[in-house]
Parts: structure tokens; sequence; C-alpha cells
């Protein structure tokens, strides 16, 4: 694999970190805020509604740049955004540091275009997955350390911290990255044809339907934990980190299914699982070790649809691959703030404990959308 791909993989390190980070700390930065748990859940909304709207727009802004420098621009927002937000004193200024992270993210998508540029297209997969490695490995490393510190030193210690790794991943990248890369820029030229294609719709409505599902749960994921289990510090960060390593799991085994079987198949068993472990979790009440086994085959198989779903989007479409998945991205981060407001609304008469009942009809609608492309044949192994 080209080297630029592991430098992709530390800068989405940063940001996933950053993206999720206050999801595991809600409850203390809601007491240090003055507001509620399900109000303090909204940064994560704030968060992906930036990154649904302003990413996309800056990745077509910047479309005619250097790859180089669109994606230090990104870095350079996402890092000014971590700074406001652990400076933070109120709530409607951490709200305006997590809008300015969200626009930075566009480096995520920005990445991803590149990647797909580098290698050949039966080697997509595992590029993907190598480069979407960083994401899973933040919820291993970064949310559980996140944790630990937002506990033990104030939420703000964690969002501080990204602060720093991402001015540090800016400088190793403007040092590393070649000034030219011969990968596409994006543009609106041709992109309401391809927009309107069933395969690409239902990509993006794949995406949405799955994150509305998941968030349902991880925008609560300690409040979640805790109702199921009481938990120390300790035991939470552990939870934490376990579920993040089924994520790296996830992310390289999906990578090497895509490759190997083909996106389709490879979501149909991933869907599959993921719908099967959101039924049981509540179930899992009362047992730590049965909760972290459902939730770590959870994380493999949740975390194993981004490289299909981007592989789908590259395939049939590569001169809009960067602005195809940061619409893609959009996706997510639209199903972010929308499985966050749904299960947020919906607590009071579900409990923690039973939020992924709230997600998941939305995860088996996302099942159904498989079947129109097995019928076309869309997406079969390339």
């Amino acid at each position: 694999m080209p080297p630029i791909l592991y430098l992709f993989a530390l800068t989405n390190l940063v940001i996933g970190t950053g993206a999720f980070v206050l999801s595991g700390i809600l409850q203390p930065l809601a007491t240090s805020l003055g507001v509620s748990v399900a109000v303090a859940g909204q940064v994560m909304t704030a968060y992906a509604l930036a990154s649904a709207i302003i990413a996309p727009l800056m990745v077509v802004a910047t479309g005619r740049w250097p790859r180089k420098y669109a994606i230090l621009l990104a870095l350079c927002l996402f890092c000014a955004g971590s700074l406001l937000s652990a400076l933070s004193v109120s709530f409607a200024m951490l709200l305006a540091g997590r809008v300015l992270m969200g626009a930075g993210s566009m480096a995520t998508a920005l990445a991803a275009g590149v990647a797909v540029a580098l290698v050949a297209p039966a080697r997509r997969g595992s590029a993907l997955s190598l480069t979407f490695l960083g994401m899973s490995v933040s919820y291993a490393v970064g949310l559980p350390l996140g944790a630990w510190l937002g506990y033990a030193y104030g939420w703000q210690a964690p969002v501080g911290l990204v602060a720093v790794s991402s001015g540090a991943i800016a400088l190793l990248l403007a040092w590393q990255l070649p000034a030219r890369i011969d990968a596409p820029g994006a543009s609106f030229r041709g992109l309401g044809r391809v927009a309107r294609e069933g395969a690409i719709l239902r990509v993006w409505l794949r995406t949405l339907l799955n994150f509305i599902a998941i968030f349902s749960v991880f925008g609560y994921i300690g409040p979640v934990l805790l109702a199921l289990n009481p938990l120390t510090p300790g035991e939470l960060s552990f939870t934490l980190v376990m579920f993040g390593l089924s994520g790296v799991a996830g992310t390289i085994s999906g990578g090497w299914a895509v490759d190997r079987f083909g996106p389709i198949r490879s979501l149909r068993v991933q869907l599959v699982v993921l719908t099967t472990m959101m039924a049981l979790v509540p179930f899992t009440a009362g047992s730590h070790a049965l909760t972290v086994l459902v939730f770590v085959v959870w994380g493999v198989a949740g975390f194993g649809m981004t490289a299909p779903q981007q592989v789908l989007l590259a395939t049939r479409a590569p001169g809009h691959a960067p602005l195809l998945m940061s619409l893609n991205a959009s996706m997510l981060y639209v199903g972010t703030a929308l499985g966050t407001v749904i299960s947020g609304s919906l607590v009071g008469a579900f409990g923690f404990a039973r939020l992924p009942w709230v997600g998941l009809p939305f995860a088996a609608a996302a099942l159904v959308t498989l079947i129109f492309d097995s019928r076309t044949g869309v997406g079969r192994r390339h």
C-alpha cells in the first residue's frame, strides 16, 4: 500500500477521536455546563450537521486546489474548532467549536478520494479499510482514553488533547505530503446525473439508516453502558476499548471481504449481524461479560460496512468519488444527528438500557435496501 495511506489513517485517528470523544463523557460535560444529559448529547448533533452541510461545500470550494492544501485547510479548521471547544465556558461556545470541527471533517472524504486514486480497482477495499482504520482505532484508543481523562481531569482535557494532536498531524502532513497528488478534485458538474442513479441513492440511504440506528445507541454510549451494568470508570473505559478493538477488526476484515466477496454480499452479512446484536443488547443487562460480547460482535459488523459502501460509490463514478464520499459522509452525520435526536426524545419512554430498540427498525430498513441492489446485480465482485 502507498505510504501516504498510513498518514491518512493517523489523520482519521485524530478526527474520529475528536468527533466522538464527548459521547463517552456526557455526564461530566452536562454537570459542568449546567445542562441535562439529553441536551449535552446535542454536541454530537452540532458536529454532525456541520459535517453534513458545510463539509461537502468546502470539498467543492477547494475542488481545484492541490489535494495537499485542501487537506491541510481541513485540519486547520478541525484544530481551531477543537481549541475553541476545549476553552468553552458555555454550551453555546462549545456548539460553535463543534461546528468548526465538523467543517474540518472534510479531511476524511478528501483522504478517501486520494486513496481510491492511488491503487488498482481490485485493491480499493483494502486501501479504504487502511485509510479508515484510524477511525476505528479512535474508538479503541481515543474514546476510552478520553473517557478516562474526562472523568479524572474534566471533560476539557480530552478535547484539548485533540486540539494539540490535530495541530501536530497537520504539521506532519505539511512535511510529508507531496505538493501534487494525482487524484480528482470535486465539482457539482455532472453530479445531478450521477446522484439520480438508484445505486448511488441506495448507498446514501443505507448509510443514513445505518447511522440513525447506530447513534440511537452510540450518541449516549456512556449512559447506555452504565444503565446495563454498574461500572467503575475503569470498567467503562475497558468496555469502550473492547468495542474499539472490535471496530479495528471490522475495518480490516471489511476491506478484505469486499475485495474477496464484493460489497453487496459483504454488506448483507454485516447488516444481518448488526440488526441481531441491536435486538440482543437490552437482554445483556446484569452481565458485563455478555454486554461486552454483544458490543464486540456489533463493532465488527458495523465498522466492516465502511469499505463496501465506499467501494460502491467509487466503482459507479470514479471521477466524482471525493464529492460522492463527502455526501455519503453527510448522510453519515445526518444519521448521527437524527439518531441522537430520536433516541434523546424517547429515552424517557424506553430508558437508556433499551435505546437499541429505538434504532432497530432503521437497521432493518438498511438491510432491505440490499434487495434492490442484489436484483440488479449492482456491486458484485469487481
